[in-house]
Formats: C-alpha cells, structure tokens, sequence
C-alpha cells in the first residue's frame, strides 16, 4: 500500500466539523434523515453524506437506519449529550435579534400520549397562531428524560420526579386515579367498601400493562392487598382503557381527568369514594443551562398556568 493510499483510507482525526455536527443534532432530534434535512433546509442526499462523512471521521456508525426514519446508536447519545447544549447556544448567539429567528426552530415536547393528548395539546393548540411549531414525541418517562438530557427535547412531561442536577422538573398538576366500571357492571358488583374488595374478585380487569402497575397501586393503597387476578384485557394506552371499560369489558383505576367527560355523561361510574384516594404528580421538566429560546419559554409558561385548572 502507497503512502497516498493509506492517506486516503484513514479518516482525517483533525478537529470536527461544526457543520456536521449541525447536521448531525439535527437528525438525532428529528429520528430521520428527511427530518433533519427539513429542519436544516438541505436535501435528504446532502445530509445523508454529511452524516456518512462524520462517521468516517469518528470511525464510528452513528444511527442504524430504520424502515422509518432512523435509531441513533450510543455513541450519538454520547455526541448529542456533548455537543448540544454548545451548538444551542451558538444558534442563540447566531440568531439573536433576527426577525422571526425563533420561529425557525420547533419546540420539541415529549410526554405520555394521554396527558398529551387529552390535557396539553389542546392549550398549545392557540400558540401555532403566535409562530410556535411543535414537534411531539409519546413515550415512557425514562426514555424521554434520556432524550432530553442527550439534547432531543426541549421540554419533558414526566409522570416520574427526574433525578439528577441535569434536568430541572416542576410539579405540574396532581392526578387523581379513580375506580370505574360501565353502569351495567357497577349494578351487578353492588357496594365496594374499602375494607372488602371482595365483590371486585370475579370482576375482569382491564389493565395498560400485564403487570397492572396502576390498579396495583390503587389495590395496595385503597384496599392494603394485591389485586387477586391476572388482567383480561389489556391496552397500552389509557384512552384505550377507558373505550374498552365504558364498553363493559370490565373495571379498571384510571386518572379522573382522562374519564372526567364520561363520568359526568354516566358512561363510566366510580365504584368508590375513599377518603385518600391515590394522586400521581407529572413534572414539566427541561434541561438545566440549556439557552433561553421564546417558544419554549412561552409553552412552558402556558402549560404552567393551564395546569393550575386541571
């Protein structure tokens, strides 16, 4: 092998460039390529070489490409918790005092689908009219606390308190979990007291997950056992849960706000009243030190203050 040959098999290991390290937080943020191309206003093949350029330079694979989109591999969760809070704060700096700078970056939220969908969405939805764009992610709380840290959200909706001096977290609103069935099985299953959950023993259970972790909690809380059966139904997603309840497939521990529509048309009924029943508190959370942009402080601000009638 040549001199001029080796020269042209190994990577340069000069310093990175800060254009590709642009693409590539772009990419990582979108979970694609086109993505990140429309964010940066480049073509698809342009950023495509870009990214295959930053990884010859690294001698490292970056993202595994998806039949949809993109996964990045942990050594871009690795470069994206390193470079984006520098390269946000260089944009800052870049944009400031542009004429409609900040509209050109969306507001990046992530959260559990329900809260998104039923409680947040719908007070963000007047912003779009302000210039605010938005991209929303669902997810677990683990999984999108990750992405925040790395760079991938601005804000965090968390049904989980975040750890660590990373991340700030406010306490958003109290959810209230409540024990309902459909009419018909309510008259069938008669009065439930707190010191027997006898009566819910036969009852099918309609549950998120196979472990049951809500209506456990509820369970060992409101009755101090363990629920007694195994679920008969289950769907990951709480709006699920309730259609599949108020159908009368079974009784199921929901939050009050997601079933409140249907328990004042009488579609679903709680069974009990306890006097403590059990709360969850989500967290607006956001990177600590991460610049001020107006858009996400406005969301922030308007989910805050929306919270406070939830």
């Amino acid at each position: 092998m040549t001199h001029q040959e080796s020269d042209e098999r190994v990577p340069d290991r000069g310093p990175l460039d800060l254009t590709l390290l642009r693409t590539f937080l772009a990419v990582y943020r979108a979970g694609s390529l086109t993505g990140g191309a429309q964010l940066l206003g480049l073509s698809q093949p342009t950023v495509t070489g870009q990214i295959r350029g930053l990884e010859q330079q690294l001698e490292r694979q970056l993202f595994e490409r998806l039949p949809r989109g993109v996964a990045p591999t942990p050594v871009a969760d690795e470069l994206a918790a390193q470079v984006a809070g520098p390269l946000d704060a260089l944009a800052a700096v870049a944009e400031r005092g542009l004429p409609g700078s900040d509209s050109s970056e969306p507001v990046h939220l992530g959260g559990p689908a329900e809260l998104l969908c039923v409680r947040v969405l719908p007070v963000l939805a007047p912003l779009v009219d302000r210039g605010v764009r938005l991209r929303v992610t669902t997810g677990l709380a683990d999984d999108l606390l990750d992405g925040l840290r790395a760079g991938r959200f601005d804000l965090v909706l968390s049904a989980v308190r975040p750890r660590g001096r990373s991340v700030v977290a406010e306490p958003l609103m109290d959810e209230e979990f409540v024990l309902v069935a459909a009419p018909a099985w309510a008259a069938r299953i008669g009065p439930v007291g707190c010191d027997d959950p006898g009566p819910l023993r036969e009852v099918p259970l309609v549950a998120y997950a196979e472990d049951l972790p809500i209506i456990r909690r509820y369970w060992r809380q409101v009755f101090h056992t363990r629920p007694p059966m195994s679920p008969s139904v289950v769907v990951p997603d709480l709006r699920g849960v309730l259609a599949a309840v108020a159908a009368g497939a079974g009784i199921s521990v929901l939050p009050r706000y997601l079933c409140l529509r249907e328990l004042r048309a009488g579609e679903v009924v709680p069974l009990l009243d306890p006097g403590d029943p059990p709360i969850n508190t989500p967290f607006l959370a956001r990177r600590a030190g991460a610049p001020e942009r107006p858009h996400v402080s406005l969301v922030r601000e308007v989910l805050l203050a929306s919270a406070r009638e939830w």
